[in-house]
């Protein structure tokens, strides 16, 4: 298997058009894709050549109640925050300076020794960080663990360990693979190069 990175985080919001304003407007992610029916919208934002952020509107959601990054809770809880990655520390401070300028509360910019961290909410209070790699550190070369109690599992090394789990008996003949249409068909089946498609249906 050959993974390429996050094709596309699914998040939700409340107010569609609040959320363009932000993540297209003011951070500067291009939407380029877009679907949507009576209660319910799916929009997506360009982060990289390879990586989008995407968000729900479904009627009836609420705003969640902003939890700090990284601030243990009880109960249940799906993720804790988004971390999406920036080419360089001149681009923290760029972003930095646009949320300010916009009214958003943002963090200092942290050095955690691997990566430079900045926090802040997005308008649905969704906890967000942009981060760069530091120069200090390169954990994808050299893996480090500091935990002072790590569990058996973990001291096992970092590399995948397979056989840990049962092998599939085959995998699917080529001419026996069906791909089902999902949402999203109408994107190809009506694609103009040309033009930034509105569709009521």
């Amino acid at each position: 298997m050959r993974y390429t990175g996050i094709n596309h985080l699914a998040l939700v919001t409340s107010d569609i058009d609040k959320t363009i304003r932000f993540w297209r407007d003011l951070l500067g992610l291009r939407l380029v894709a877009g679907m949507g029916k009576e209660g319910y919208r799916h929009y997506f934002f360009e982060l990289s050549d390879r990586d989008m952020i995407a968000f729900f509107e479904w009627d009836g959601v609420e705003n969640v109640e902003e939890k700090d990054h990284g601030y243990p809770v009880k109960g249940p809880i799906i993720f804790d925050h988004v971390a999406l990655g920036v080419e360089g520390e001149e681009d923290l401070w760029e972003i930095k300076a646009k949320l300010e300028a916009a009214g958003f509360w943002t963090s200092e910019i942290i050095d955690h020794g691997f990566i430079y961290s900045l926090y802040f909410f997005d308008p649905n209070g969704i906890p967000i960080e942009f981060s760069c790699e530091s120069k200090q550190l390169d954990v994808r070369k050299n893996p480090t663990m500091i935990d002072r109690e790590p569990g058996s599992v973990a001291m096992e090394g970092p590399e995948p360990q397979p056989e840990k789990w049962p092998s599939p008996d085959t995998t699917e003949e080529e001419t026996e693979r069906t791909i089902y249409p999902g949402e999203g068909r109408d994107l190809v089946e009506k694609q103009d190069k040309n033009k930034y498609h509105h569709f009521t249906s």
